[in-house]
């Protein structure tokens, strides 16, 4: 078992478990700079996500907010599904864009003008899912623009872990149906990748304990802004 890759599910796996998303919007960077090519690093990824996605929606599903969750199945699974295709032959960087929009967002409860702003940017929702879907189908980082679209609906923790749960579970699922259809080829082995999903759902039932049950949703609201605010950085460095 890769031990670079060991230790990239096991942090990944315990913020997305805290805020939904994380393994693809983490892991996929990691992996790429560690030196695995794009298709490999969705093919460990994107087991793990679908994971955890999955018990955190199992634990909260009836919070979901269905009318987003169709509105991402509508408008963004089908660009996610059609540049995952291009990418394979095609690279594009888009982190210097999507890292200034994530800070800005985590600002958004210090300024009232930045909040009016992403309003007023959101309530186009599904050109924003369309726009959504094609970022995440080039970079595998769409789940920066989920969490911006979603952190700004002022949901509780429990609705905006599960809505974010779901629909990124439904992406991954998508996009690791793909791969398979197009008939990638992957060099981590199936066992390395049972074991990284068993990792990650220990690491989930353990933050779950330790951690998310004692957020109350004032708490997550600030930590949520400051993940969002670290992404945000952590993008922009890792283009430049």
């Amino acid at each position: 078992m890769p031990v670079d890759i060991l230790l990239t599910v096991v942090a990944t796996s315990v913020i997305q478990s805290i805020f939904g998303v994380g393994v693809l919007l983490f892991g996929t960077p990691l992996l790429l700079l560690l030196g695995y090519d794009f298709v490999d690093a969705l093919g460990v990824l994107l087991p793990v996500s679908i994971a955890i996605s999955a018990l955190q929606f199992l634990r909260h599903y009836e919070d979901v907010d269905t009318g987003f969750y169709k509105n991402v199945l509508i408008y963004s699974i089908p660009l996610v599904v059609l540049f995952l295709v291009v990418v394979t032959t095609v690279k594009i960087n888009i982190s210097l864009v999507i890292g200034p929009l994530l800070i800005f967002v985590a600002l958004k409860n210090f300024s009232t003008v930045i909040d009016r702003a992403l309003q007023s940017v959101v309530k186009y929702e599904r050109l924003y899912l369309m726009a959504m879907g094609l970022v995440h189908g080039i970079s595998n980082l769409g789940g920066s623009m989920l969490t911006v679209i979603i952190y700004s609906k002022h949901y509780p923790k429990n609705k905006t872990r599960v809505t974010a749960a779901a629909s990124y579970a439904t992406v991954a699922l998508c996009q690791l149906a793909t791969l398979l259809f197009i008939g990638s080829e992957f060099t981590v082995s199936f066992a390395d990748k049972i074991s990284f999903i068993q990792i990650a759902v220990v690491m989930f039932l353990l933050t779950e304990e330790m951690l998310y049950n004692g957020i109350d949703n004032e708490k997550y609201s600030k930590i949520f802004a400051m993940f969002l605010f670290a992404s945000g950085i952590l993008l922009i460095a890792k283009s430049l």
